[in-house]
């Protein structure tokens, strides 16, 4: 029993460092990337790719189901034959920006998400949106590592935990979608 409520305390503890007033900054960029009908772009490995899914799948059906403002977000970790196929071929360290070639565009955003702040595939990402005039939103942990200088906006969590990290990236995605879903 300690274990659990040492890991709820702490994690209660990593939740009081996130920085609301960047996840609004997120949230204000996202209404403008709606409103706009722009294109937002999620991805990240391992955990990470499924908090990507899942913050799309929120955005898709929650924050956009009956509603005349619908959000035009896809995670680029959901093409399992594409990613398969550029890592096959090419480089797993490709996979989300040669997607992003095809699809985006000046004034969408590329959000990624990485504990460690360090994939090489998450950073070619980043590197690519801010190449074409994207907003770049990161979510990272401990030091930010290479991405949170790289993005326009870092939601970083900085502690040392990588399961409290994904914890609290979960909570920043579930924060910006249940404002759409319970305010607009």
């Amino acid at each position: 029993m300690k274990f659990l409520e040492d890991y709820k305390t702490e994690l209660v503890q990593t939740i009081g460092v996130i920085d609301n007033t960047k996840v609004q900054t997120a949230i204000d960029w996202f209404k403008d990337a709606r409103n706009a009908g722009k294109h937002i772009f999620v991805c990240g490995n391992g955990g990470s790719a499924s908090t990507a899914s899942h913050f799309a799948c929120d955005m898709v059906k929650g924050a956009s189901f009956q509603r005349e403002q619908r959000f035009r977000i896809m995670a680029l970790t959901d093409s399992m034959p594409t990613i398969s196929a550029y890592s096959n071929d090419v480089s797993h360290d490709c996979i989300f920006a040669e997607q992003l070639k095809n699809f985006a565009q000046p004034g969408d955003i590329v959000m990624a998400i990485s504990g460690s702040g360090n994939s090489p595939n998450v950073l070619r990402a980043v590197e690519y949106g801010n190449s074409i005039g994207c907003k770049t939103l990161a979510l990272t942990g401990r030091d930010g590592g290479k991405l949170g200088p790289l993005a326009q906006l870092n939601i970083q969590v900085p502690v040392p935990h990588m399961g409290r990290i994904e914890d609290a990236h979960m909570i920043v995605c579930h924060m910006i979608g249940y404002y759409f879903m319970e305010n607009n």
